[in-house]
């Protein structure tokens, strides 16, 4: 099973960037967007998927539509998408 630890520290070097917009840091994109698809590629996706989803719901200033951009901000490719309103049973 995976730790949602690893995905709430992941995630909080893109904090500003959910939360405001503009441009993702390096951090963001190399150490918490990477670390999301090692993860959603290691472990059950669904697992992975409700735990970003978590980690996305303790920002109430977290902006949907930038956190949906992440990934391609980032050009990373994410199989789970970074959302307050994800249904991960879906995945």
């Amino acid at each position: 099973a995976i730790d949602c630890k690893t995905v709430d520290s992941a995630l909080l070097p893109c904090v500003p960037y959910l939360t405001g917009g503009g441009t993702p840091t390096t951090d963001c994109c190399k150490k918490g967007v990477t670390t999301i698809k090692d993860i959603s590629v290691t472990t059950q996706q669904k697992d992975a998927c409700n735990c970003v989803k978590a980690a996305a719901n303790r920002y109430p200033t977290l902006k949907d539509e930038v956190a949906r951009a992440l990934p391609d901000m980032c050009k990373v490719k994410l199989d789970i998408p970074i959302s307050r309103t994800t249904n991960c049973d879906a995945i």
